[in-house]
């Protein structure tokens, strides 16, 4: 099982072997590179833990446990969970900053503890089968183990198909489940109980309803202890600077952080329309860092999908998160383990189009029949050659849909979800059946986390994107499995649950100010940062789609194999013939914005699942 999760950890393996428990660790030197091996245990060895991802706060966590008597014989991060967990129970986590999924034995009580960090960065899967449970960061281990086979869940496809991503505890593949962000599973006496002990709010607090004077100077304190935390390391830390505002902020606090001489990492693309090098480069100038621009021409992206898809274990909408694991081979190649990203930013603070588009519908739905009011949606999403905002009267009609029901917790995001959901269409007759008996396909958004209803509305439409699309997609296709696939830790300050917790206090205003995304978090970076950055609107980082499997109109040889009649028959998932419709669309250059290119991916990358999990196909993880 640890043998298959050797890329998560190159520099070693650890074992604890005891009656009824086993636990392996890959170990990835970062802290305390001499004596932090895992598992950790406390005084009399009855406490065992391992654990990916760091606790960033262990100094002055590790003092306070002195003072209690709590005796240390490591320098690791990893040895305080051992002794919270002695000191403060099942409430250790509580306590911890950072990101972590731990697995702690308990041999007195003979219970075991899994945990999983407040933003969920880092994956925590386990099984549960009539010998007992197992658990890994990834599924591979699972199935190398023996545990149980892989099989597809159609249900954990379609909610790909819907909210880009399965909803934990669902995973793409039946019998293993994903413990939720910010949750504890403990087991003891052969029953698992899991309970939420952190979750994202968006209570006002009044006393932040004044100025935000002192709310900028708060804001940049927190921002930069954050940073400062996720700085530590026994091993060289880089950022990537994409060019907009939250990583440019990143890598400027870093410099304010004691980092002067930073190695800056980004990814170019031919295409103009995803290509943002020229502030990167800006940025890298401004702050003088060591910067290293990896170019990706839309053939590797798809010579890298089979590669990629071993590791994200889940049907892909887009293909973004394989630039990034190209990147993270380049930063692997300079001997840099640990790299500092801005994601995190536009949930934490509303920065993305979503949330204004949100904001023009509820204010066009307080008047219906006006003209004016929709015509506000042509400010967003400029970012887009074919924009959804530029479609003339199919614009209206299109963004209409549901106005009148601001109150629906799902408001934003409902448009988002009926597009990808396209993809749904092309199932067979078997695998709509299967779902429709699971849950209907027409009820499959009311599995969404709902938010409070008595959270301002853009606090609803955070907490949706926050509870969906950042954990499932964002950190996991895009940040934690495409990084550890080169061995690269990536640390994200904007998810530090004081800043998380901060900004979900403040008035909506601090944060979408009209249309203007991250209005306070603009004000408190301002003076680092060159004014063509720091005014700079958002682009949500992208990647070429479709076009990328076909050459000179064909398709890649393993797309075609992976989309052919006998394998689409084979899985029995999509319809032959409809996927054949769409294939030949996407072959010429039909494809038809983000609706075809998402159903093309998910198509695709479904069948390539299939094929390297549950055929077992060598050629479908070249490379991995």
């Amino acid at each position: 099982m640890i043998g298959a999760l050797r890329h998560r950890g190159p520099d070693g393996f650890g074992f604890h072997l005891a009656p009824g428990v086993g636990l392996a660790h890959a170990r990835l030197s970062i802290i305390d590179l001499v004596t932090g091996d895992q598992p950790i245990r406390n005084e009399t060895g009855s406490v065992q833990v391992v654990f990916n991802g760091e606790i960033f706060n262990y100094e002055a966590l590790r003092a306070t446990l002195q003072l209690h008597g709590h005796c240390f014989y490591t320098a690791s991060d990893t040895e305080v969970i051992v002794h919270a967990y002695e000191q403060y129970g099942l409430d250790f986590v509580d306590h911890l900053n950072g990101q972590f999924a731990i697995a702690l034995w308990d041999a007195d009580r003979r219970r075991l503890v899994l945990a999983r960090d407040r933003a969920g960065i880092r994956p925590l899967l386990y099984a549960q089968t009539a010998e007992g449970l197992a658990f890994a960061s990834e599924a591979k281990a699972l199935f190398a183990g023996g545990v149980l086979a892989p099989r597809i869940d159609l249900l954990g496809v379609a909610e790909v198909a819907t909210f880009w991503s399965c909803i934990a505890p669902r995973t793409p593949f039946i019998g293993v489940s994903a413990l939720p962000p910010g949750s504890v599973a403990v087991l003891e006496s052969g029953h698992l109980r899991v309970r939420r002990y952190w979750d994202w709010s968006f209570d006002i607090d009044p006393e932040l309803a004044g100025p935000p004077d002192e709310a900028v100077e708060r804001l940049r304190e927190l921002f930069l202890d954050a940073v400062r935390l996720q700085l530590r390391a026994d091993v060289p830390v880089g950022t990537y600077l994409s060019g907009g505002l939250d990583s440019s902020a990143v890598t400027a606090a870093a410099q304010r952080a004691g980092q002067p001489h930073l190695n800056t990492f980004s990814i170019a693309f031919q295409d103009r329309e995803f290509d943002e090098s020229p502030f990167q480069r800006q940025m890298a100038s401004h702050l003088g860092t060591k910067h290293t621009s990896v170019a990706i021409p839309s053939a590797q992206i798809g010579e890298a999908l089979p590669r990629a898809l071993w590791h994200i274990e889940s049907p892909l909408v887009r293909t973004a998160g394989i630039p990034l694991m190209l990147l993270a081979d380049e930063v692997r190649r300079q001997g840099i383990k640990v790299v500092l990203t801005g994601e995190g930013a536009d949930e934490v603070f509303g920065g993305y189009d979503i949330f204004k588009e949100a904001r023009i519908r509820r204010f066009w739905g307080r008047q219906p029949r006006s003209t004016c009011r929709p015509a506000l949606l042509g400010q967003l999403y400029g970012y887009v050659e074919n924009s959804p905002t530029r479609m003339g009267r199919l614009t209206s009609v299109w963004f209409e849909q549901g106005i009148t029901e601001p109150a629906d917790p799902w408001f934003a995001h409902r448009l988002r979800w009926n597009t990808t959901q396209r993809a749904l269409r092309l199932l067979s007759a078997d695998a709509r059946a299967s779902v429709d008996r699971q849950h209907p396909l027409g009820q499959l958004m009311e599995l969404a986390p709902r938010p409070e209803a008595r959270w301002n509305a853009l606090g609803r439409d955070q907490y949706v994107e926050a509870s969906t699309l950042l954990p499932g997609y964002l950190l996991h296709a895009q940040g934690d499995r495409v990084a550890m696939a080169a061995s690269i830790e990536g640390r994200f300050p904007f998810l530090d649950h004081r800043l998380i917790e901060f900004a979900g206090r403040m008035p909506p205003a601090w944060k979408l100010r009209g249309l203007e995304e991250k209005y306070l978090l603009r004000r408190a970076v301002r003076d680092w940062l060159p004014d063509a950055v720091s005014d700079r609107r958002k682009q949500p980082y992208r990647a070429p789609d479709a076009e990328c499997f076909f050459q000179a109109g064909r398709p890649l040889d393993y797309v075609a194999e992976a989309l052919s009649a006998g394998r689409l028959r084979d899985a029995g998932i999509f319809d032959v013939a409809a996927v054949d419709r769409l294939t030949a669309k996407c072959r010429i250059g039909a494809a038809i914005g983000f609706a075809d290119n998402m159903a093309f991916l998910i198509v695709l990358t479904t069948q390539m699942l299939h094929d390297q999990y549950v055929r077992g196909s060598e050629v479908a993880v070249k490379g991995s």
